[in-house]
């Protein structure tokens, strides 16, 4: 039987009683375990669950935010010295651990199809692709996000935001909060990573160097899902030609190119898009309005041969066709519908077929029908987690200080120090949130020096930004992420440069 639902922990009742007495439902340090089986590659694998509450601390020691995790533990390993530990984030910000959670790495998942699209009943199912056969996992969820709160006082009074809402702030809290983390599960000897999909890639890269920094704690790898800029600077030329290699990849994905491309590999495709992208049109563009006219003629005709967008529209916007645009207008001429932001191969339907944007994000609507009675039922009844507590999928977290993001360079800094510390990037290629190709562009930054290639890595997937809901890429990524949990668990290779 895949599930054994035994409750061997108890809710400590003193931090409840806290809690309540001070008008707030939120358990303070608490942990619920239950223990599991499920089979993974064919091999049966037990483990506990842990769905718990850990303080973030003040200065004084008193706790002013109660986050929420779950932690999976292979319960078979007798030493988990050498057992690898992998700390996973989402973004948002404002985002909860759900989408990873129990859409990717961890050993439930949430019923799609192949394809990743939601089927009713929702619900749960076993994650036959689960990297927990070879690493334990925890899922954080930052302030205000799943049930994790801000605290108030002893005098009701709640903390003050700014110590949690921002680039810098939220690395900080969060860098305490794991290493008391580790310190509790004696997981201090073990190869530990960080994963953060969209925003929690700017959180984990700053994570890495902050442990490293403050806490002394090395980190053996860092995983990139669908990773934002994290504070490297490619605005104005660079980012408007950098968008082009996506419009390829949607376009092609939705038969919108010429048939000399169409009949191609996407991949084959996607290179030579790259290419006319790096090597061609960004110079073009650094000239804006004093390109010579045949020239912009000729990358006119060159971006509609790569977007499937008219030429009409490539001339009427300088060379800069907005994404929002990109997603009301590629299929506009054709069927009439739109194409979603963070998974293009979803499509919408819209009031009317004129206008410059789409009136919604198809592919979010569609998830967060399957995912929130997915998570809410999980928690509830398989982990035995019961709470008055609201879960946010998306939760209030503005103003967010976005200032003295140096979250990369930092993590680039902290390689430099850690010879061991290794970085793989994930995308997908319909991804138009956090498109692949500036994905690339943020792998080529880290590797300012060119000493780094051997230690940084890029996977490319048929898919959107959680690439991962497709059945396909769910196996070959989660085997992506096995392969580099093994090759950076191993220590420092004969040749580093210290020895």
């Amino acid at each position: 039987m895949y599930f054994k639902h035994l409750l061997t922990g108890l809710l400590v009742v003193s931090a409840f009683a806290k809690a309540y007495s001070q008008k707030t439902p939120v358990p303070v340090d608490t942990t619920i375990v239950t223990k599991h089986t499920t089979t993974i590659k064919g091999k049966t694998i037990p483990y506990t669950a842990t769905a718990g509450f850990q303080p973030v601390f003040d200065q004084e020691g008193a706790p002013v935010a109660s986050l929420l995790y779950t932690y999976y533990k292979r319960s078979d390993i007798k030493d988990d010295q050498e057992r690898p530990l992998v700390i996973s984030f989402n973004g948002g910000p404002g985002s909860a651990s759900v989408w990873m959670h129990i859409a990717y790495t961890g050993p439930r998942i949430l019923k799609i199809d192949d394809e990743g699209y939601p089927v009713q009943p929702y619900g749960i199912k076993s994650n036959p692709n689960s990297i927990l056969d070879v690493a334990d996992i925890v899922f954080v969820n930052p302030v205000n996000t799943g049930y994790s709160r801000m605290l108030p006082n002893e005098k009701g009074e709640m903390p003050d935001k700014k110590q949690f809402f921002g680039v810098n702030a939220d690395i900080k809290y969060l860098a305490d909060w794991v290493n008391t983390f580790v310190t509790r599960n004696n997981r201090w000897r073990s190869p530990k990573f960080l994963i953060g999909e969209s925003y929690g890639t700017t959180r984990v890269s700053g994570l890495a160097a902050a442990l490293q920094d403050s806490k002394w704690m090395f980190i053996n790898g860092v995983i990139l899902v669908s990773p934002t800029e994290i504070g490297f600077d490619f605005d104005g030329p660079v980012e408007v030609a950098n968008r082009l290699p996506y419009f390829t990849a949607a376009a092609w994905y939705h038969n919108m190119l010429p048939p000399a491309l169409q009949q191609k590999d996407l991949t084959e495709v996607l290179a030579e898009s790259e290419d006319y992208a790096v090597n061609e049109l960004l110079p073009l563009i650094v000239k804006s309005g004093y390109l010579d006219e045949s020239k912009k003629e000729a990358a006119i005709k060159k971006m509609a041969y790569y977007s499937g967008l008219s030429e009409k529209t490539i001339r009427q916007n300088n060379l800069e066709v907005p994404f929002n645009y990109f997603w009301k207008d590629l299929l506009r001429d054709r069927d009439g519908l739109t194409i979603g932001r963070l998974d293009s191969r979803y499509k919408g339907m819209d009031v009317k077929e004129s206008g410059d944007r789409p009136d919604y994000n198809s592919e979010l609507t569609s998830w967060l029908h399957s995912f929130t009675p997915a998570i809410n039922y999980y928690y509830s009844q398989e982990l035995g987690l019961k709470t008055d507590l609201s879960y946010n999928m998306f939760g209030p977290v503005r103003p967010w200080d976005r200032s003295n993001n140096n979250a990369g360079p930092s993590l680039r800094r902290a390689m430099g120090v850690n010879p061991n510390l290794n970085v793989m990037i994930q995308s997908g290629y319909y991804d138009g949130a956090t498109t692949y190709f500036n994905a690339k562009y943020v792998m080529w930054q880290l590797n300012a020096s060119g000493k780094l290639a051997d230690r940084l890595s890029f996977k490319g997937y048929r898919s959107g930004h959680m690439m991962y809901l497709r059945n396909e890429d769910l196996i070959k990524a989660n085997d992506d992420i096995r392969a580099f949990i093994k090759k950076s668990s191993i220590g420092i290779e004969k040749g580093a440069i210290h020895k």
